[in-house]
């Protein structure tokens, strides 16, 4: 006859953690919905989503996925950069096409000989500022949003006496791209707006990058980053200012990444307090 010899290791029936919880009400959740984008209460029909809530997310999907193929306008954003007053010099990494591009993000990191020599011809004195857009992860973020940010933050930078020495247009760009951009030109700082990944929420966000004293091997967390700009999300203004001070305080500071920490929210807050006492 066997016997069973108990171990002692057998788990009690988990009891819930508050028992006195209650449902969240709808009302509640229809308000959060109205607060954010993100999937929340998408209800459930049997064991699967609502049609409508699987149909939205297909077409974000889709979105998302156009977004990361779309056409780089190079024409449209030269032409954008010439209207505010900066004269684009285009560029391209190793990576010959959009498949080499997602295959092999080190070719992304790399300018090709031929916009090497480009960039050393015209190069000339050191600028303490260089402009790069780059089409990143999601050419349409770029497309969109770039040069309207751009018309933006220049009079910001104007008047703190900050020049911008060089914009360039890169095809085939990851953030890393720009430091070599920026270590042949001799920037003091580069300030890169590049399509950021797509996500089921946002297919057109952009993100800006700054890094003081770019070299090729920099690494990210020499760098701060804006990140989050599109119609839902960040205003030009916002980011704009956010940018501006980075850019002049990075400069002052000569210092960019966990050593120049983003305080330009502070700094507007004393000067309302100062300004309404």
């Amino acid at each position: 006859m066997r016997q069973t010899i108990p171990c002692g290791c057998a788990r009690l029936p988990s009891l819930p953690s508050n028992p006195t919880k209650t449902e969240v009400s709808p009302s509640s959740l229809a308000r959060l919905r109205e607060l954010t984008p993100a999937r929340v209460a998408l209800g459930i029909v049997g064991a699967s989503l609502p049609t409508k809530a699987l149909l939205e997310f297909t077409l974000d999907h889709a979105r998302a996925r156009d977004a990361v193929h779309a056409a780089f306008d190079t024409e449209g954003l030269a032409q954008g950069l010439a209207d505010i007053g900066l004269e684009a010099t285009r560029v391209s990494s190793l990576a010959p096409t959009r498949k080499d591009y997602l295959a092999r993000p080190d070719l992304g990191r790399k300018l090709d000989p031929d916009s090497r020599h480009k960039l050393m011809a015209p190069c000339g004195k050191a600028s303490p500022v260089t402009i790069i857009i780059g089409d990143g992860l999601s050419p349409t973020a770029v497309n969109a949003h770039a040069v309207p940010l751009l018309s933006k933050l220049l009079p910001l930078l104007a008047d703190d006496v900050i020049a911008v020495g060089h914009a360039v247009v890169a095809t085939g760009a990851r953030v890393a791209l720009g430091d070599e951009i920026g270590d042949v030109l001799g920037a003091r700082m580069t300030v890169m707006l590049i399509g950021e990944r797509p996500g089921l929420s946002a297919a057109d966000s952009l993100g800006v990058y700054l890094t003081f004293a770019p070299s090729v091997g920099t690494t990210d967390e020499k760098r701060n980053c804006v990140s989050n700009i599109h119609g839902a999300g960040l205003s030009y203004e916002d980011a704009a200012a956010k940018i501006g001070w980075l850019i002049r305080e990075g400069l002052a500071r000569q210092s960019t990444g966990v050593g120049l920490k983003d305080e330009s929210g502070i700094q507007l807050g004393h000067a309302i307090a100062a300004n309404s006492s």
